[in-house]
């Protein structure tokens, strides 16, 4: 099975909306479009139609594109079935254990609350990548606005199962503040001290950060790396305060 060629497209001051393309089949799917025109005139570019629309949850900034992208090519809209208050026009809406599928390329749907009370992931584990949304960044996590340490902390523990490999997709460039909140939460951690002086460097060139992978997160992410939920939520509240 071919790869999926995978676009970022850079919006608003640092959202990443991605753009999904399964050359088989020739079909595109945007994941939490932002805003649309940007992410259209980078489809068009790229000789694409986008025929579907997944988001991980309501949040403006994930879903202020859909209606625009809809207009424009008639995408579908996938979205969690625990928001459909909140996230208008859904097509399908879906949950924990259902399957997606763009061309033959098939991904479950993980239900990863904290950040929205309906948060979900979509996993492709044969293609060995997931759509996290703003549950985990590279070197950090969500902010807990609808839901607990608990179940952040139980996100966590399901993502740090997946294989070291696994290219992780989240939507935003917030590498260099979380780095620096992984230098003080870890000072003694050499993964982060090495993490840290190659994300300086790329965003001094202007370079993105992201996809990262499970295996950089194991080893630089205190979120992830954190011992029990009481130390997540320390390390959370902590962050918070900037």
């Amino acid at each position: 099975m071919a790869e999926l060629e995978i676009l970022r497209v850079p919006v608003l001051n640092d959202n990443y909306v991605w753009l999904v393309h399964d050359g088989a089949s020739g079909e595109t799917l945007v994941v939490d479009p932002a805003v649309s025109e940007p992410v259209l005139a980078a489809a068009d570019e790229k000789g694409w139609t986008i025929s579907q629309i997944w988001n991980t949850h309501w949040h403006g900034d994930h879903i202020g594109g859909n209606a625009g992208i809809v207009a424009a090519t008639g995408a579908r809209v996938t979205a969690p079935q625990a928001e459909l208050a909140k996230i208008p026009d859904v097509d399908r809406p879906v949950g924990e254990g259902d399957r997606v599928r763009i061309g033959a390329h098939e991904a479950a749907v993980m239900s990863v609350p904290a950040h929205t009370g309906g948060h979900i992931a979509y996993h492709f584990a044969e293609d060995e990548l997931i759509f996290v949304g703003d549950t985990m960044f590279a070197m950090g996590c969500g902010r807990l606005f609808e839901g607990t340490a608990e179940q952040m902390y139980a996100n966590m523990r399901r993502f740090e199962a997946l294989p070291d490999d696994t290219r992780v997709y989240c939507a935003h460039e917030y590498t260099l503040s979380n780095g620096k909140y992984a230098l003080r939460a870890e000072p003694e951690n050499a993964a982060v001290q090495a993490r840290m002086a190659k994300v300086e460097a790329m965003r001094a060139r202007g370079e993105a950060t992201v996809p990262t992978t499970i295996g950089e997160e194991r080893a630089t992410n205190p979120f992830l790396r954190a011992d029990s939920v009481e130390e997540l939520a320390c390390r959370r509240a902590e962050k918070d305060k900037g």
